[in-house]
């Protein structure tokens, strides 16, 4: 039998407009959101060349982090999730 996807990850959520300036308007699924923001942060150039895990924010992305500069990728899904309702 095939698995069926886990529905809370599919279901659209609304994105804020601080969010929707990076990753563009919503209602996406939080996968899309994530895999949006990825493409956002490669295509800058923002993933820290010396510890990958690290994500060096640009003026967009600091608004959605709350200001910081530096954000780890754990504390990023956390991070976005306040944007997404």
């Amino acid at each position: 039998m095939a698995k069926k996807a886990n529905s809370a990850f599919m279901k659209p959520l609304n994105v804020s407009e601080t969010l929707a300036a990076v990753v563009g308007k919503g209602p996406m699924p939080r996968s899309e959101v994530v895999k949006k923001l990825w493409a956002y942060i490669k295509k800058n150039n923002l993933q820290d060349a010396k510890n990958k895990r690290n994500i060096n924010a640009d003026a967009a992305l600091q608004a959605v982090f709350g200001g910081k500069k530096v954000v780890n990728m754990f504390e990023m899904t956390k991070l976005v999730s306040a944007h997404l309702s």
